[in-house]
């Protein structure tokens, strides 16, 4: 699977997630050219902080694979929190493919370096902006809904 087609699916979790009025972020991890891991946003429907799209996805993969993602991408929808870049380095995947940047948590390259640190004992390969502009969209519609027509 190329890289426009997982995220295109990512996206179309984040869909998900705004039709269940979550953040719109989506994930999916693939590996061997199919997926074994999806997610979305479900902080508010679990009512649980840790569940972002990327965790959720990778914990589907994990389960369906047994344990580690080694050989594995996650394509995702927005750079990835600390929490999430830390789950994809312990989860081992080889790559991390995120749509736009986010400037107040980003783990990647936005504020801090989680998936390359050379401290760490595995670092992924990073893509960065694939579908950025339909990505960040999503966001920004959500949230200027959210702030309502007054702002």
């Amino acid at each position: 699977m190329d890289d426009d087609a997982g995220m295109a699916l990512a996206i179309a979790e984040a869909e998900a997630a705004l039709a269940e009025g979550e953040v719109p972020v989506g994930a999916v991890v693939v590996a061997d050219g199919s997926v074994i891991g999806r997610g979305h946003n479900r902080v508010l429907a679990l009512h649980d902080p840790t569940a972002h799209a990327e965790a959720l996805a990778l914990r589907e993969a994990a389960a369906a694979r047994g344990g580690r993602l080694e050989g594995a991408t996650l394509y995702v929808t927005l750079e990835p929190c600390p929490m999430c870049a830390g789950a994809a380095v312990l989860s081992r995947v080889a790559r991390v493919v995120y749509g736009c940047d986010d400037p107040k948590a980003g783990a990647v390259k936005s504020l801090y370096t989680l998936l390359s640190d050379p401290r760490l004992n595995h670092r992924c390969r990073v893509r960065a902006g694939v579908a950025a502009e339909k990505s960040a969209a999503l966001l920004s519609g959500f949230f200027r809904d959210l702030r309502g027509p007054e702002r």
